[in-house]
């Protein structure tokens, strides 16, 4: 799916954009653009540990339903969740019913407010894992890099789950830590354009 894709209005698009309706809109104004709000840095998390063994649009399309059921991906919140709440999020036919991911996000959520007390904040945690400018020349083929690699091990390290280098990676990927458009994607210059002006999180 690296071949581009000529999009409605004649312009090139990385070609995954061109599996389904949805996700031209997803490619257009949220993939690749740097994001430093705690909230959502953990939602994408959150939703990419979902997304293990499943597609992007199976997950795209509940999202909202996610974010309801989920609280709007408020991780203070989401740290109370007791067990009734999972088995709530058991019965409801809108997300992926899921025990062990439904209980990580949970998991995630407590570790998440651990990591804030340590770190400042989770954002400024994970762009410290930022490549450096060198490798990001080139949209990358792979499905982990050596950063996915290592911030998985350290989310692992501090108790987290479901968050192995390859779901960590496409999270990198959609927050903007790499541009991963490709390079005749008429979206490549917007998003460099956004991460140069992008102010990485210190705390």
């Amino acid at each position: 799916m690296n071949d581009p894709f000529k999009a409605p209005d004649g312009q090139p698009r990385c070609g995954w954009c061109g599996a389904a309706p949805e996700f031209l809109d997803y490619h257009d104004s949220e993939w690749g653009y740097p994001v430093s709000d705690d909230r959502r840095l953990f939602e994408k998390l959150s939703l990419e540990s979902f997304q293990s063994g499943l597609s992007w649009r199976t997950i795209l399309a509940k999202r909202d339903n996610f974010r309801a059921a989920f609280l709007n991906f408020d991780f203070d919140k989401i740290a109370c969740f007791s067990q009734r709440d999972v088995e709530r999020l058991l019965n409801n036919e809108g997300i992926v019913r899921h025990r062990g991911k439904i209980e990580a996000v949970i998991n995630n959520a407590k570790r998440t407010q651990e990591l804030i007390k340590q770190e400042g904040s989770l954002a400024a945690f994970i762009w410290r894992y930022e490549p450096d400018e060198k490798s990001l020349e080139t949209p990358q083929t792979a499905s982990t890099s050596t950063e996915s690699i290592a911030l998985a091990k350290e989310l692992k390290k501090r108790g987290w789950k479901f968050v192995g280098p390859t779901t960590v990676y496409a999270f990198m990927q959609a927050m903007g830590l790499i541009n991963d458009h490709v390079e005749e994607c008429t979206i490549r210059t917007k998003v460099q354009r956004a991460r140069t002006k992008f102010r990485r999180p210190e705390h």
